[in-house]
């Protein structure tokens, strides 16, 4: 039984809530952005006392979930420019900071092939000081409503686990 976008998007929501902060109401210029939301982690080890950090590392992601019926590749490439254009002032570069990425992920009820090759193909890479001070990179998704499948970039592909476990799920449970 196929599950509708409108239930999979409050299933996203729920899902990416547990790590990330959920912004909702995020103006992106006329673009179909559900929501963008923000994950944050600090890890650090110490001796004997926090004032004797001996290391320190921060990774922080934007996550932005655009949603409509159909996408075209102009629509996809808008919206992924708006990603890093979104993410880039927020990176806070310094020596504890292993990764900022952004993170879009696009859910529609179905996809031609033409855009989802654009998802895959899409690349974006920044280093800060020669990765001294860490780097970026843009992750995409592509969640097909009709195939129930999703299409990732190689720097994506974790996700694919991620929706492939909540599709699984969804067909277990029963209505």
């Amino acid at each position: 039984m196929a599950i509708d976008r409108e239930s999979f998007l409050k299933v996203l929501e729920d899902a990416y809530s547990a790590y990330y902060n959920i912004v909702p109401d995020v103006d992106a210029g006329g673009l179909p952005l559900v929501f963008r939301a923000d994950y944050f982690s600090r890890n650090e080890m110490y001796f004997i006392l926090k004032q004797n950090t001996i290391w320190g590392n921060e990774t922080n992601e934007y996550l932005y979930l655009f949603s409509a019926e159909r996408f075209d590749p102009d629509t996809v490439n808008k919206c992924m420019d708006y990603a890093i254009a979104d993410m880039l002032p927020r990176v806070k570069p310094h020596k504890e900071h292993q990764y900022t990425n952004a993170k879009t992920v696009f859910v529609a009820d179905s996809f031609d092939d033409e855009t989802i090759r654009v998802i895959k193909k899409r690349k974006y890479s920044k280093s800060y000081n020669h990765s001294l001070y860490g780097y970026s990179t843009l992750l995409t998704a592509a969640v097909d409503m009709g195939r129930q499948k999703a299409f990732t970039n190689s720097a994506g592909h974790d996700q694919q686990k991620f929706f492939k476990k909540l599709f699984s799920l969804r067909k277990d449970s029963p209505d």
